[in-house]
């Protein structure tokens, strides 16, 4: 068998993860065709066929996902290894994208600080994450690590930090019936319409923001679905539903129009720290170090 390409595994690693040679083309920035090509040279140093492609699906071969099980864990190590060695060569340096749902609050900014301090050779930029899309922007590459409202159960993304445990609030409009509640519990949702989130965030993150049954089996009225924060609160205030908010939040985003209600019996909200598995570097190490640092494990923007 001949050299291997790292390219090859590359193709054949973002093919067995998008299970189409069109997105794993845009994940590694080359055409299709050009991942069908990378894809049967692997398969022809192998001898074997490594996926089945028909005109209406994509999928691994047994010996495929035999090949995949053993490369991704070969290739992390890898990438891990050479990024290791650059950052002990040069220091943490280059640029961390950070970002972030909500709002960037004193403690993530405390971090980014801490961060800056101790790397001055790195830059970062703070870019907001639509409560809709929690994750695309880490599987388009767009930031390197990102500060999202949990849960998080993606297979190709590293959960690091949890923190910012707070309690559930419902914000309601002030002429909602529920506005004059010292307190509600998760079975008087029973009669309140949820304004949910619409988009590309999966299912069970969206149903976790906007639960469908009370804890007892109870059907929650679904509501109108929004893509920001903002839109939300917007329905809110004209009292076309309420919406499911940790309590920062509601301090935060405190409006004449808004009361915001504290709830028991929904688990409470938290927040992690996530990447992507396959581009970890020493840069998402350190700030994730920076961040425990901080003191950053109290309030959090949602």
């Amino acid at each position: 068998m001949g050299s291997l390409e790292v390219r090859e595994v590359e193709a054949f690693l973002a093919l067995a993860e998008e299970l189409h040679f069109g997105r794993a083309g845009e994940r590694l920035y080359v055409s299709q065709s050009r991942i069908s090509q990378l894809l049967r040279t692997l398969e022809g140093r192998i001898g074997a066929r490594l996926v089945e492609r028909t005109s209406r699906r994509v999928r691994l071969t047994p010996l495929g996902e035999t090949l995949f099980a053993d490369l991704r864990p070969a290739y992390n190590s890898l990438q891990t290894a050479l990024d290791t060695a650059r950052s002990t060569a040069r220091g943490v340096g280059g640029l961390l994208r950070i970002g972030f749902q909500g709002t960037a609050d004193d403690h993530v900014m405390n971090a980014v600080a801490l961060f800056q301090n101790r790397h001055p050779d790195c830059t970062t930029e703070i870019v907001e994450i639509p409560i809709s899309d929690p994750f695309g922007p880490l599987h388009r590459h767009e930031v390197d690590t990102a500060i999202v409202l949990l849960p998080v159960e993606e297979n190709d993304l590293v959960l690091g930090q949890i923190f910012s445990k707070q309690p559930q609030t419902l914000a309601v409009s002030t002429n909602h019936r529920f506005a004059s509640y010292e307190k509600l519990t998760a079975e008087d949702l029973a009669s309140c319409p949820l304004i949910g989130v619409r988009g590309p965030a999966p299912e069970y993150w969206r149903r976790a923001q906007a639960p469908t049954l009370t804890p007892s089996g109870r059907e929650i009225p679904t509501g109108p679905t929004v893509s920001t924060l903002q839109e939300g609160l917007a329905l809110v205030a004209a009292d076309r539903g309420a919406m499911l908010l940790c309590h920062p939040t509601g301090e935060y985003y405190n409006r004449r129009a808004i009361t915001f209600v504290p709830i028991t019996g929904l688990e409470d909200s938290f927040l992690g720290l996530v990447w992507h598995h396959s581009h970890e570097t020493a840069r998402i190490r350190a700030f994730s170090q920076a961040l425990a640092a901080s003191g950053g494990i109290a309030d959090g923007p949602f």
